[in-house]
């Protein structure tokens, strides 16, 4: 649905560690990473796969309500995110599991970054 995401972040070196650390579990890694000089207004950076940022951080002033939901590709992974997230100094925010009130097989686990954003990852496929 879309082609890039981007949101603004107090601590961009902070924040960096924890989504680097967070998303690897997803298959995410950093993908690039723009200065202040080249947007022509703050420092950037861009997470995804394949050489394609998809999911950027910026420094900015933090923003309430935020909710991002990465893909997880089977029930290991969104249990991998919730771990590594939490390793790397996210706050708990709903363990892994089933929400069918969502989808029936809506299993996700949810974590707040650094800034209280909610994020989280989430499988629908049906359990293997």
């Amino acid at each position: 649905m879309f082609d890039h995401l981007g949101i603004p972040v107090s601590d961009l070196a902070r924040s960096r560690t924890f989504y680097l650390d967070a998303l690897v579990s997803l298959g995410y890694n950093i993908e690039l990473e723009v200065s202040a000089e080249q947007t022509g207004d703050h420092a950037a950076i861009g997470f995804g796969a394949n050489s394609k940022p998809s999911f950027w951080i910026g420094e900015g002033l933090p923003s309430s309500s935020i909710h991002v939901a990465f893909v997880a590709s089977s029930r290991a992974e969104v249990d991998a995110f919730h771990r590594a997230a939490l390793a790397a100094g996210g706050r708990d925010n709903g363990a892994p599991g089933l929400r069918p009130h969502y989808h029936p097989d809506y299993y996700g686990a949810f974590v707040l970054d650094p800034d209280g954003y909610n994020i989280e990852a989430v499988c629908r496929a049906p359990e293997a």
